[in-house]
């Protein structure tokens, strides 16, 4: 794809990027694929995915308790427990605000691996890993950020969220679909919302302005992006997902980078 050469400008040593349709075909990639990244917060999707299947395997609940007093699993991965961003520490009650949460995910990787009785990061390499085929992913600490991966593996991560097969379409249309609806909150990097809308570990896109997304990006769009220099989006509308990675922290440059390169993404896609 010609628009994934806006990349090129990019002020990066080095990034990779893939565009994947819903029918799970690469339309189109940048870059060496298969280098390895730090993923930060783009590890959040990956960790909710496995929960998400735990939840359908009957191992936990999503309204079953966890976390701080009176938050529930869906409270974790909807960033509603109430929890610090970094501390484990309650700063509102449950369901109240939004308040971005690496502590929240954190406590639930712990919840999982207690009623499986299996490490948070050997339950993702058996969950969402290995059936995906992405080898050359890993979990070496927090299950809030600390994912390695590349984007060909991540690509495969996009094809399964357009085109489940680990999970039912009903638990997974639930999860990119607003949980909590109207909670405020603060996107970091992007400042306070009104709505600041979430679904089951993925952000979901809406109306909000300033983003991360494109200007034309679909308000079903939902995914993340971390501050490593990376991010997921799925646009249902456009019938495609775009992964891009980059080995520099996430600052003024994304923000000026990624909607132009997620405008003309999808201006490709678009039929002529």
């Amino acid at each position: 794809m010609e628009s994934l050469r806006l990349i090129e400008n990019w002020p990066v040593e080095t990034a990779a990027a893939a565009v994947v349709r819903a029918d799970g075909r690469c339309a189109g990639s940048y870059g060496p694929t298969g280098h390895r990244f730090p993923l930060a917060s783009v590890t959040k999707p990956l960790a909710a995915y496995a929960a998400l299947i735990a939840v359908e395997e009957g191992a936990i609940e999503l309204d079953e308790p966890a976390g701080p007093a009176g938050s529930t699993v869906r409270h974790l991965l909807a960033h509603t427990s109430g929890l610090a961003f970094d501390e484990h520490r309650a700063m509102a009650e449950p369901g109240t605000r939004r308040l971005y949460s690496n502590a929240g995910f954190e406590a639930l990787g712990d919840h999982i691996a207690k009623a499986t009785d299996i490490p948070f990061a050997e339950y993702l390499r058996q969950a969402v890993l290995e059936p995906l085929g992405m080898a050359s992913t890993d979990l070496p600490g927090s299950p809030a950020k600390d994912g390695v991966s590349t984007v060909d593996d991540l690509a495969r991560f996009a094809a399964e969220l357009q085109a489940p097969r680990l999970l039912s379409r009903q638990t997974l249309d639930e999860a990119a679909s607003v949980a909590f609806p109207g909670v405020t909150g603060v996107l970091p990097g992007y400042g306070h919302q009104r709505p600041n809308d979430w679904g089951l570990g993925f952000e979901i896109r809406d109306g909000k302005s300033p983003h991360w997304t494109g200007s034309t990006s679909s308000p079903r769009t939902y995914g993340h992006f971390g501050q490593s220099g990376t991010f997921l989006w799925v646009d249902p509308e456009a019938g495609a997902a775009c992964v891009a990675l980059a080995d520099r922290a996430f600052g003024p440059w994304a923000v000026a980078a990624w909607p132009p390169l997620t405008d003309a993404v999808l201006a490709e896609l678009r039929p002529a």
